[in-house]
């Protein structure tokens, strides 16, 4: 029999040893995996002692799930072919008599590379290889340069086939498919903002941005040639997203047709070989495991802290501040920003969303200034969405966001800690307008999901 202890004790014993073990540079899934095991041992008993298989049974056995690793090995297999270096090249040469044009170029291929791969860590370390020693070459401001990079990486997120968005559909038990549908205006207009911001800011001030020199650009029979490349990648995004968007096949039968068609486009581009499978396989196996391992843990964890009534604690604590729906959303959104700054996007999903969205389902959401609201069916969806946006930030936010390690690691020795944080800044900025945009303007998300499905 465990001993008994009050609730907000427990709380803070819990997430405290948590920020303790992480902290001490321990792995998260192990993290929490452990603790649960160590507070079912001290305040459980045999009955809570029941839960652990209860929780973590279905999410084996859950086949939304069996999408994560479809997509990984997607991501792989594309990068191996080598399809990321000709997309950059074939959208600059079309971009580059623009000012700004090589970071413009960098925030579309990341656009496009995030409909093909999902997944950001590939894309970011990728693209920095790539567009990042083309823009200092030819002139570009340090942290015009590292922005670009690290927004345009990051949308990864957001932009169907995203992994996110399918371990968020199986907690929150919304239809992946119409979360995928729902982030795609999303996606979409924040890589519109970054562009613009980009754009006009090279125009006040060219020096940060310079065109390309008329003796590189190239004609545009040239550039008709450089598109060629692109068909086959191309083709692949619409087919997986439109066999969704159409009803044609559930993701995880589009992540399927997505795998084969990237080594259909590996061959194409005469890339398909073994040692590229076997490397794609790896990649795919490391990163699955790290995903499900944390699965497994956190969902002990939360389980545990909601079962001795964590869950009414948290909301208790949240309502009582007496702020009204939009504000309690607003202080969700801080912490989870906070959050981002030491803790993985995993980790943050599992040990929040099972908390912070059943007090979301239960108030009212009448619109703001004025606006349409929405009604408390589609709250799932339209959170799903802004937790996304909200995570892109995490990523860039100093001290410890993944996508400024992923870009320091391959950027040129010239290039600073501190210039990649400065660079990151604005890029937040756009991003907190992003998530804004979104939560007064729900229509954003919801609508093209009320298309498609009918709802």
């Amino acid at each position: 029999m465990g001993w008994d202890i009050d609730i907000a004790w427990l709380t803070l014993l819990m997430f405290g040893s948590l920020g303790v073990l992480l902290a001490l540079g321990l792995p998260m899934a192990f993290c929490t995996g452990s603790l649960a095991v160590v507070f079912l041992f001290l305040f459980g008993n045999s009955a809570v002692l029941n839960m652990t298989p209860a929780r973590i049974f279905p999410f084996m056995t859950d086949y939304q799930l069996s999408a994560v690793p479809l997509f990984i090995f997607m991501a792989a297999m594309l990068e191996k072919a080598g399809i990321i270096e000709e997309l950059f090249d074939a959208v600059y040469k079309w971009l580059g008599s623009v000012k700004g044009g090589l970071a413009s170029a960098t925030v579309l291929a990341c656009t496009a590379l995030a409909a093909m791969v999902g997944v950001v860590g590939a894309t970011e370390v990728t693209m920095g290889m790539i567009a990042l020693p083309a823009m200092l070459k030819r002139g570009y401001d340090q942290k015009l340069a590292c922005g670009s990079l690290l927004a345009g990486g990051t949308l990864g997120i957001l932009i169907p086939p995203s992994v996110m968005a399918i371990v968020y559909a199986v907690v929150a038990q919304q239809s992946l498919g119409e979360l995928l549908v729902g982030a795609i205006f999303p996606g979409f207009l924040l890589s519109g903002m970054y562009i613009g911001y980009i754009t006009v800011r090279c125009y006040i001030n060219p020096s940060l941005g310079p065109a390309l020199p008329k003796e590189e650009r190239v004609d545009f029979s040239e550039k008709l040639r450089l598109l060629r490349n692109t068909i086959a990648p191309l083709l692949l995004i619409v087919l997986v997203l439109g066999v969704i968007f159409f009803g044609i096949a559930t993701p995880v039968e589009a992540a399927g047709i997505g795998t084969f068609g990237a080594l259909f486009v590996s061959a194409l581009h005469r890339r398909l070989n073994w040692l590229a499978v076997e490397e794609a396989a790896i990649a795919t196996l490391k990163a699955t495991a790290m995903v499900m391992w944390i699965f497994f843990g956190a969902t002990m964890f939360v389980g545990f802290f909601i079962l001795k009534g964590g869950q009414q604690f948290v909301a208790e604590s949240i309502l009582g501040t007496g702020l009204p729906p939009y504000g309690i959303l607003t202080l969700m959104m801080l912490i989870l920003f906070v959050l981002g700054m030491f803790l993985d996007w995993v980790g943050i999903l599992l040990l929040t969303v099972p908390i912070f969205l059943p007090i979301l389902k239960g108030l009212n959401w009448d619109g703001v200034l004025g606006l349409p609201g929405l009604p408390q069916t589609d709250v799932p969806l339209w959170y799903g969405v802004i937790f996304m946006v909200n995570m892109q930030m995490a990523f860039l936010s100093p001290p410890f966001g993944y996508s400024l390690f992923y870009l320091k690691s391959v950027a040129p020795p010239e290039i600073s800690m501190a210039t990649i944080f400065r660079a990151s800044v604005n890029f937040m900025v756009l991003q907190a307008i992003g998530v804004a945009l979104c939560i007064v303007f729900p229509q954003i998300i919801l609508w093209l999901p009320s298309l498609v499905y009918a709802r």
